[in-house]
């Protein structure tokens, strides 16, 4: 899910200018709002897939309201300093955050300085992508179904790598193996960029990847690629199945680009950051970019995230609960 930031804002940009002038009939700001600067937390450092979906935000809010909304990378302890900054901050809409999802299986795997549930009020789910299941080009494997045959076979003997120990593709690993009933061994690894070539090479049989990252390697033959990991199939590589009907049912997992501001924040303002983020992810120029990079364009409702929120953190907090789980 990188994403180039000239780009995106180039398009951004490009878009903008069929947006109707502040103050006009087509405005949905609420009165008075805002009235100065407006601060977009992103908890990861610069240039990443976080950090341009957030400043397409920012651009168009910016064209919008004709008030700066200024992007402050807040990085440091997991993620979670810039996430706390939000989570305290006052309710008004000048404080806002954009983060993935990795702040609720963070809460999920040791408490945090904020509550993903409590303290976060969710706005929407800006982008989503789903993982690729990828394994070595010569494991005698070509779908899901004969990965969990060839772990029950050999109990323990299949390795998978992570981008890390708690890390999300670690956790969407571990939840694979649970609910296929197998067992396997975890190899991690510091960041993606490192477990790619230990299955490339077949030191390590499988990994959970970002399509962005991973789709350069499929194509080169040095990773094959044999199922996605969300609910439904890819819509970039619609010919891969889920690991949901490859054996494994109810199996869902999508990393998300996602806003919130801090809980409390009245009711128009949620609405209305809402409509106009909704309203800016959908411009035709941010889409076929998103789509292209392997993602899609979500802009759900508040209600919406939320409840997917609390049912993400329910389920990784039971997975980390599970006998034998160490993280």
């Amino acid at each position: 899910m990188l994403i180039s930031i000239r780009k995106m804002l180039a398009a951004a940009a490009a878009a903008a200018l069929s947006i109707p002038a502040p103050g006009s009939a087509a405005q949905t700001g609420a009165p008075g709002y805002p009235q100065r600067p407006v601060r977009i937390v992103v908890n990861v450092s610069p240039g990443g897939g976080v950090d341009s979906v957030a400043r397409i935000v920012s651009q168009h809010f910016h064209s919008v309201w004709n008030q700066p909304f200024v992007v402050d990378n807040r990085t440091g302890a997991g993620g979670s300093i810039g996430v706390e900054l939000v989570a305290k901050a006052a309710p008004d809409g000048y404080t806002l955050l954009v983060c993935s999802s990795g702040i609720v299986t963070n809460a999920a795997i040791r408490p945090q300085s904020y509550d993903p549930v409590r303290d976060l009020q969710p706005i929407t789910v800006l982008t989503s992508a789903p993982y690729l299941v990828l394994t070595t080009p010569s494991l005698p494997v070509a779908n899901v179904k004969d990965l969990i045959a060839l772990a029950k076979a050999k109990p323990g003997a299949v390795s998978f790598a992570s981008a890390g120990q708690g890390s999300i593709l670690h956790m969407s690993a571990e939840l694979f193996v649970a609910m296929s009933g197998t067992q396997m061994l975890h190899v991690p690894f510091k960041g993606v960029a490192l477990a790619y070539p230990a299955v490339a090479s077949g030191d390590v049989n499988w990994v959970l990847g970002f399509p962005t990252s991973a789709l350069p390697l499929v194509r080169a033959g040095r990773l094959k690629a044999i199922a996605v990991t969300g609910g439904a199939r890819s819509k970039l590589l619609p010919d891969l199945p889920t690991i949901a009907e490859s054996g494994v049912p109810g199996y869902d997992v999508r990393g998300w680009f996602g806003m919130f501001a801090p809980a409390r924040l009245p009711a128009d303002l949620v609405a209305r950051l809402h409509a106009e983020a909704k309203r800016g992810m959908q411009m035709p120029e941010v889409v076929q970019r998103i789509t292209r990079e392997g993602a899609e364009v979500i802009a759900n409702t508040p209600r919406e995230f939320a409840a997917e929120v609390k049912a993400e953190y329910a389920k990784w907090r039971k997975l980390v609960k599970s006998p034998g789980m160490k993280f």
